[in-house]
């Protein structure tokens, strides 16, 4: 479904990509995870249209998207969370959701469907600005599906959550790309969390692939684990 060939991205002399090359199979949830400033959101920015890759190319069900711009991409199926959740703070939990549906493929999702989903209808009409985190963070995600995205990718969403939150937002990922047949992407630095709803990762280091393979792999990887989890023995983070 999604190929990067050798991407690289410079900002000036900084190195943040060197020749990043995978692979995402249409139905799986893939991994990716390595230290902070690894270049793993700059990794998205790249694929998302944000920023240009100084070298490499994109390829998304075998179309070449290297240089599209955000709103094409979103139109051709890829959506994605940021880090930072974000909402419009004025308009309703709906109206946040349905603005998703008017920059994708035009509402083949309902919001209601999407609300019921994600078990948040009771917040309906509620101004976005009065929510925890947790909802806001399934606002955000409610948007984007309603975009009717076919690949969602997703930067480090369980950030700041309880263990309980945790549990109940991988249920809802699990029911996105098994019920739904979304293909899933997702950051994050909770590795067993990640290893326990993945099946391949990759982990970036210092902006370049440092392994890509099976979950269950990472830390059994001398590798990984000296760079990554910073001890020489294997570990379960």
């Amino acid at each position: 479904m999604l190929e990067t060939q050798g991407i690289s991205k410079s900002f000036a002399k900084i190195v943040a990509l060197t020749d990043v090359s995978f692979k995402v199979e249409q139905g799986e949830i893939f991994g990716i995870a390595g230290p902070n400033g690894a270049g793993k959101s700059t990794l998205f920015n790249v694929i998302t249209g944000i920023y240009p890759p100084t070298a490499g190319k994109v390829l998304f069900q075998g179309h070449d998207i290297t240089r599209f711009r955000p709103h094409q991409i979103t139109l051709h199926g890829i959506g994605r969370t940021y880090q930072i959740p974000a909402a419009f703070h004025t308009m309703s939990v709906y109206d946040n959701i349905r603005i998703g549906s008017i920059f994708g493929s035009r509402g083949k999702r309902r919001v209601e469907d999407i609300l019921d989903f994600l078990d948040i209808s009771a917040y309906a009409h509620r101004q976005a600005s009065n929510l925890d985190l947790y909802t806001t963070k399934l606002v955000m995600l409610g948007a984007v599906l309603a975009t009717d995205c076919k690949l969602l990718m997703l930067d480090e969403p369980m950030a700041g959550f309880s263990i309980v939150e945790i549990n109940s937002f991988l249920e809802i990922l699990r029911k996105i790309n098994q019920e739904w047949g979304v293909t899933l992407i997702v950051i994050e630095h909770l590795l067993d969390i990640l290893i326990g709803l993945t099946g391949r990762m990759m982990i970036l280091a210092d902006g370049a692939l440092l392994y890509l393979g099976p979950s269950e792999g990472v830390t059994k990887n001398r590798q990984v684990v000296e760079v990554y989890l910073g001890a020489e023995e294997d570990v379960h983070a």
